[in-house]
């Protein structure tokens, strides 16, 4: 490994590695949780310790960054998917396999987001997919529930291996958190997240929180898999983690 950057406060899977880390510093490894996004990160890197800029990568490192650090101005912009980057994004996600990933990447080096998200091979993709997510919009707003400050669904049952994760905020705007259930053929996935937009403050970290079943995160944004038939023991274990 030639470089490594991180910004996840679960960046290391043990305490070994995190010691590892710590007795073995190099001007090549890098962690540092205060990034939203490791685009961010590299782009501040390169200026500070380099004298590098990209003027024309500019535009991808602003939105990089706003999608990994949730940093929307409102759960509007992140649901409705107004900005190329964001179709963009929904196209990166839900697409098969990573020949159409790694096309976009060479394209990003040589074409602006507006002009990728525009062409007929990307659109073809699109169009699919933002249907899907308008059903997944439908689902959601049908199977979650708000107690409290939390917001809750299973979607068990139902085709969604992948949604986007702030339409609990845009469906229930005075919610802090989100606990989901998400099965698929190979396992079960319970995301946390936190509202970006609550007037109030979270006051859990949900890596850590995160941490205790085997998986991690962020702060703000964490996430655990579980062998399928696990999935509501947990699920109902996290919710009472958030209330307490």
């Amino acid at each position: 490994m030639t470089w490594w950057f991180d910004h996840h406060q679960s960046a290391f899977l043990s305490p070994e590695d995190a010691q590892h880390y710590s007795l073995h510093p190099s001007e090549k490894k890098l962690y540092d949780t205060t990034f939203k996004s490791c685009c961010y990160f590299i782009s501040t890197v390169a200026k500070q310790k380099f004298g590098f800029t990209a003027p024309d990568l500019d535009d991808l490192v602003k939105w990089a960054n706003i999608i990994d650090g949730a940093q929307y101005t409102d759960a509007k912009t992140a649901v409705e998917l107004g900005a190329p980057a964001m179709k963009l994004t929904l196209v990166i996600e839900g697409s098969k396999g990573s020949d159409i990933v790694q096309q976009v990447i060479r394209w990003m080096q040589v074409m602006p987001l507006e002009e990728i998200v525009n062409r007929p091979e990307i659109q073809e993709i699109y169009k699919p997919l933002y249907e899907r997510h308008l059903r997944n919009l439908d689902t959601i707003k049908e199977r979650a529930r708000q107690e409290g400050p939390v917001v809750t669904f299973d979607l068990t049952g139902y085709e969604v291996e992948g949604y986007n994760k702030f339409i609990p905020y845009y469906l229930f705007p005075s919610s802090v958190y989100t606990v989901s259930v998400t099965p698929s053929s190979f396992r079960t996935k319970i995301s946390v997240g936190s509202n970006p937009w609550t007037p109030e403050e979270p006051k859990h970290n949900l890596a850590t929180i995160c941490e205790r079943y085997g998986g991690g995160g962020h702060a703000r944004v964490g996430a655990i898999s579980l062998e399928r038939e696990h999935s509501r023991k947990r699920g109902a274990l996290r919710r009472r983690s958030l209330r307490n």
